[in-house]
């Protein structure tokens, strides 16, 4: 993969990622929704060879910036996708198929009026579910502490989720973002949680 661009177009917008075709070994899953310059995504992934990363994020600028960076650095286990981070994870990541997710420093949209285009709602709790593997996990951040205690409410009266000991990245993997706001310091919001329902496997066809 270090001769060809870790950018990934689906032939499909509307059928779910052929994920055992985006990497060229089968191992587990993490994605990064809204991995922005790329800091954290492609540190942890130089720490963790034996799993394979998405990184998903709207902005072609971005992920071509971090495209170079693979290319440069030789990482065999990212690839990235532009896409919004919302219809990702309700249409393109297979079931089941992810064990655990990173949402760092997603859009709060401030304003009240504009609180509906927040990407966490109880619709994204049914696609998170759906997404992640037995015992998957999804790790959050954020500066804007209205939006991290809402996030934080929501699965916390989920019984499909369990909170954990929240996710701190060493200073090497910190975000462009959190860097920013750690020399400013402003306090971060963090929080971890893990699923607690499981899905059965599909039932063996019946023998004629």
């Amino acid at each position: 993969m270090a001769d060809q661009s870790a950018i990934f177009s689906p032939s499909s917008w509307t059928n779910v990622l052929p994920i055992e075709e985006l990497f060229e070994h089968k191992q587990p899953l993490e994605v990064d929704l809204g991995c922005g310059k790329g800091r954290f995504l492609l540190a942890h992934a130089q720490h963790k060879p034996n799993v394979n990363f998405l990184g998903v994020d709207r902005q072609l600028a971005r992920l071509r910036k971090i495209d170079k960076r693979i290319q440069k650095i030789g990482i065999a286990n990212v690839r990235l996708l532009r896409i919004e981070a919302v219809y990702a994870v309700r249409f393109l990541l297979p079931q089941h198929s992810v064990t655990v997710l990173y949402l760092f420093f997603p859009d709060p949209w401030p304003k009240r009026r504009h609180h509906k285009r927040r990407l966490f709602n109880a619709q994204f709790l049914d696609a998170l579910d759906k997404a992640l593997n037995d015992n998957g996990k999804i790790h959050l951040a954020t500066d804007h502490l209205g939006y991290f205690h809402e996030m934080r409410s929501l699965l916390e009266q989920d019984t499909r989720f369990r909170e954990i000991a929240p996710f701190i990245p060493p200073e090497t993997e910190k975000t462009d973002f959190e860097m920013v706001f750690q020399n400013q310091n402003t306090e971060i919001g963090r929080a971890s949680f893990q699923k607690t329902t499981s899905h059965s496997p599909s039932p063996l066809p019946l023998k004629p």
